[in-house]
């Protein structure tokens, strides 16, 4: 592998930014959540995510809020809070076809399941991938720094996630979180680090 297995808080500032700017569908309608579906099943891989409102309060904690699905042509994003999403994604998730690419997904699988059941197949946790090739350093931003020269802005991460109306800046750091992991996956692919990798349930 010759990418770097650590990358230096310096070094990751001197990349240049890089944000999702493709077409972004905030999903709020069964016609919307059919063609969402339509493009899905027809990809080989999606980037996954999810937001969930920030806790600052010892002992407080929320659910998962935002679902993200990032395709070749569009960023999907589904507010599980405000829609009922669970028949669709408990197809999503467990399709064996379709490759549901993350960063820490553990921790954004067992949220959604305090949301609704479902089983979980072909879901890769991109972060246990890269620590079992050396990589030390698996969080999202600097997986994207050392395989994809590029640095993710943090912007919204800590903003209210469970808001009715999201705004602009949250919308375009959700897509980009999903976005990045589809490009970090098939980067992965590309050097030949994904065969072997256990999906995370």
């Amino acid at each position: 592998m010759s990418e770097a297995r650590s990358l230096s808080p310096e070094a990751l500032g001197a990349l240049p930014i890089r944000r999702y700017e493709g077409p972004v569908r905030l999903v709020t309608a069964p016609a919307e959540l059919e063609r969402a579906l339509a493009e899905i099943e027809r990809e080989r891989v999606v980037g996954f995510d999810t937001e969930t409102r920030p806790a600052f309060v010892r002992g407080e904690r929320y659910l998962p809020a935002l679902v993200q699905l990032a395709t070749a042509g569009a960023v999907y994003l589904l507010q599980v809070q405000q829609h009922d999403f669970s028949g669709p994604l408990r197809e999503v998730l467990g399709s064996e076809r379709v490759v549901k690419a993350g960063v820490s997904v553990r921790e954004d699988l067992r949220g959604l399941r305090e949301l609704f059941a479902f089983e979980a197949r072909a879901v890769v946790d991109l972060g246990t991938v890269a620590r079992r090739h050396g990589v030390k350093q698996t969080g999202v931003r600097n997986l994207a720094g050392m395989f994809l020269a590029a640095r993710i802005p943090k912007g919204a991460k800590t903003t209210n996630w469970a808001a009715r109306q999201l705004t602009p800046r949250q919308i375009a750091y959700a897509a980009t979180d999903a976005w990045v992991c589809r490009e970090l996956y098939l980067r992965f692919a590309e050097l030949g680090l994904v065969p072997g990798a256990a999906p995370a349930t």
